[in-house]
């Protein structure tokens, strides 16, 4: 049995979304859950501004739920609780079911995470299983 896999010609058509449901005209497509998610995670349930300090807008691009993927999100999460605790906003992007998000962010390679906030903004490609290089990447560890 063949899958059917969404081609450049098949995307932004308006067909339906991965589950059937049509999409209605003139509404964005819905949030992309990642993982059981609504791909952003809170930061601590308080919004960026009430934080106080330096704050860290991350995206994470992912592709489904790839072994790859959910790898890198574990990862990011972890580091994201143990070094920007209360000060990080996750961004989730599931690039299957959002393709227009990638070409946005100029996203050419997944798992991906863009720094955002502060700038400069950065990106990296991995499943960022090396904290410290991940840290040293985004602008926040040690040189050396």
């Amino acid at each position: 049995m063949r899958h059917f896999r969404p081609t450049r010609a098949h995307a932004g058509r308006g067909r339906g979304n991965r589950r059937g449901e049509a999409m209605k005209a003139g509404q964005p497509p819905a949030p992309t859950p990642a993982v059981g998610e609504s791909g952003a995670d809170q930061v601590c349930g308080r919004s960026l501004l009430e934080t106080g300090g330096q704050q860290f807008l991350l995206r994470l691009y992912v592709c489904g739920m790839a072994p790859n993927s959910l790898r890198a999100i574990e990862n990011v999460r972890n580091i994201c609780r143990e070094h920007l605790e209360g000060r990080h906003f996750l961004e989730i992007i599931d690039i299957y079911r959002q393709p227009g998000l990638a070409r946005e962010g100029q996203v050419v390679a997944v798992p991906a995470l863009v720094k955002v906030l502060p700038l400069p903004l950065r990106r990296l490609i991995g499943d960022f299983s090396r904290p410290e290089q991940v840290l040293r990447g985004l602008g926040l560890g040690t040189k050396g």
